[in-house]
């Protein structure tokens, strides 16, 4: 099967090696599925955010690929452990490059705790009902997106990876092939199969919808804008900011949140199941409303955004805020900001199958941006190995058939089971999103009431969150997979 892969971002990479790992290999040796990663930027895995910044070409200067996002994320326990099933060793990497994280704080400006939360959930493996007693607890791993790509990016051959712009996808039809159209003209190319993993701005998505012309479901501006770095914070300083502790704290002009960056030497630094002893790097974001979407995301004023953040929390009491807005080191080199996608009617077409932010574009106070992305490789692949399995065993079709009728009915599972589960996430986040939006004094204060009095009924907090951590794609696939 000829398998294309459009993006070679996060969600793009993880499919790659999520399908390398699960699908059947056909009888015929020579008819062995080829893999293809297009992507628009640079790929080299030494390659630097800056670097790929500097080679987006796209309108308005807004970037279109995940490829080429910055800034900082966290893996939830969900995202980890499909980390776990897909490689162990690629799991430890990630780790031993960010900070495990096993209790989240939330703060009001003044540094008062008005809740505190507990994100970690058990190692879900092949053995789910074995040493219940012994099974581990897994946290959260708060890492820089680079470095989450790059883990990734280096178990990916290079020669797979061909660096080149979309201009179009159009769906297979009658159980045809997908054909794949290139901006610089070059020979179009057919595909049994194409993952559209081309982030907020897909143009795989135009695929989907053939009838629909011009600019199809456009990404909405939540009216929002973060910016973060990592700073060396003093032994007092660390100290306060919590060992294995990120903290969120609210206010009326904007939200800030700060975390170990990374784990002193030690031998369970790669353990996603112990928390380390923090280095000396923090790590930090804000968040804060701005009407209108900056339109230069390569050129940004520095030395006016930190003037800026200065003044907006120069009135907050935390004293990790007020260390890491007055270091002298600091330095801001980028804004991001906040888009969200509208809900799509499908995510698969005739052979074409959409990931991650191309199909569905979470707010960033869900926390689960790369989680879920991470969760749909895993699913979408064992939907299709599941498929592919049962059709090679029993052929009664040519092969190019038998795979294409496999991707059709593999698609339509993995949407029909992830498109109701990414939706409660998504309502769910863009509820919470308003409280890093301005608000008037009786708002912020009706808002650090609220937080202190469910501050005393945790369990009742943290349901929601704890569902979703806890959630298992592979048991879902399975149950999925029995029921019919």
């Amino acid at each position: 099967m000829k398998i294309v892969i459009i993006g070679a971002g996060i969600s793009g990479l993880a499919s790659y090696l999520s399908l390398k790992k699960h699908l059947p290999r056909p009888s015929t040796p020579a008819a062995d599925h080829v893999y293809t990663i297009y992507e628009a930027y640079d790929t080299d895995k030494d390659s630097t955010f800056e670097q790929r910044l500097s080679s987006s070409r796209t309108e308005a200067n807004l970037p279109t690929s995940t490829l080429i996002v910055g800034g900082g994320l966290g893996i939830a326990p969900n995202g980890v452990n499909v980390l776990r099933r897909l490689d162990s060793d690629l799991l430890k990497d990630i780790v031993t490059g960010g900070y495990v994280i096993s209790k989240y704080n939330l703060k009001s400006k003044h540094g008062t705790l008005l809740m505190g939360l507990d994100p970690q959930v058990p190692a879900y493996d092949d053995a789910d009902n074995e040493n219940e007693g012994d099974r581990k607890m897994i946290h959260t791993v708060a890492t820089s997106r680079h470095s989450l790509w790059r883990c990734l990016r280096t178990r990916v051959p290079d020669g797979i990876i061909s660096k080149k712009r979309i201009s179009q996808v159009i769906a297979g039809s009658n159980g045809g092939p997908v054909t794949v159209r290139f901006e610089d003209g070059s020979m179009p190319v057919e595909a049994d199969m194409v993952i559209g993993a081309d982030g907020l701005r897909s143009t795989t998505k135009n695929a989907l919808f053939p009838d629909i012309k011009g600019d199809i479901y456009p990404p909405h501006y939540e009216g929002l804008v973060g910016i973060g770095g990592f700073v060396t914070a003093p032994p007092h300083i660390r100290e306060k900011a919590g060992k294995g502790t990120m903290s969120f704290v609210f206010g009326g002009n904007g939200f800030f949140g700060y975390f170990p960056a990374a784990s002193s030497p030690s031998s369970h630094r790669d353990s996603v199941s112990h928390v380390s002893e923090p280095s000396n790097q923090l790590g930090w974001w804000s968040t804060y409303a701005m009407e209108e979407c900056p339109t230069d995301l390569r050129n940004v004023n520095g030395e006016e955004i930190i003037k800026d953040l200065r003044a907006r929390y120069r009135h907050w009491s935390d004293p990790v805020i007020q260390q890491i807005i007055s270091d002298e080191e600091l330095n801001i080199k980028h804004i991001y900001p906040t888009w969200t996608a509208p809900e799509i009617p499908t995510w698969e077409r005739d052979g074409v199958v959409l990931v991650g932010d191309a199909a569905h574009a979470l707010p960033s106070t869900s926390g689960q941006g790369s989680s879920q992305a991470l969760e749909d490789a895993e699913a979408f692949t064992l939907f299709l190995s599941h498929e592919l399995r049962n059709m090679y065993q029993n052929p009664l079709e040519s092969q190019a058939a038998t795979e294409r009728k496999a991707v059709t009915t593999a698609a339509k599972r993995y949407v029909e089971l992830r498109k109701p589960h990414v939706k409660k996430i998504f309502d769910r986040a863009r509820s919470m999103q308003n409280r890093k939006k301005d608000m008037s004094i009786f708002e912020e204060y009706f808002m650090y009431a609220f937080m202190w009095i469910m501050g005393w009924f945790p369990s009742v907090m943290s349901k929601p969150q704890q569902e979703v951590a806890s959630y298992n794609v592979r048991k879902e696939v399975e149950r999925v997979l029995e029921q019919s």
